[in-house]
């Protein structure tokens, strides 16, 4: 049992499980109905996707220096009472369970899932490889 952090929209793969967005919006142009269908995600949470400022930072990121003052400050966002509560959980979770957590980005490392991969593993989660 573990998670896995993925992108969204990429096929799924096998035993994913139940695959979570982390992301501020729905995917756009695709009707609720088929978010799980298209493999974007199964149920969206978006409390633990950067604040759309932040995002826009990130997006904004440039040189290694502006990504790591998101970086800094998505972790601070992660930090509060229930950020680290729901990090917790899913931390504990993956010890039982196999599901996923993803964001739309491209590239992993110029993204806040990688955060989040690092967020998760500090507190003894159980990561697939990836």
């Amino acid at each position: 049992m573990s998670v896995s952090v993925v992108r969204l929209g990429s096929p799924r793969t096998k035993d994913e499980g139940l695959r979570i967005g982390t992301v501020r919006r729905p995917p756009r142009g695709v009707p609720k109905s088929e978010f799980a269908s298209q493999d974007w995600y199964d149920v969206w949470y978006p409390n633990l996707a950067p604040s759309a400022a932040l995002v826009k930072q990130a997006q904004d990121a440039d040189t290694p220096k502006a990504w790591a003052v998101f970086v800094k400050q998505y972790r601070a966002e992660m930090a509060t009472p229930d950020n680290a509560r729901t990090l917790d959980l899913l931390a504990a979770l993956s010890h039982g369970s196999d599901f996923s957590v993803g964001c739309y980005c491209e590239d992993e490392a110029r993204c806040h899932r990688s955060v989040l991969r690092t967020l998760l593993a500090d507190r003894g989660a159980a990561l697939k490889a990836g």
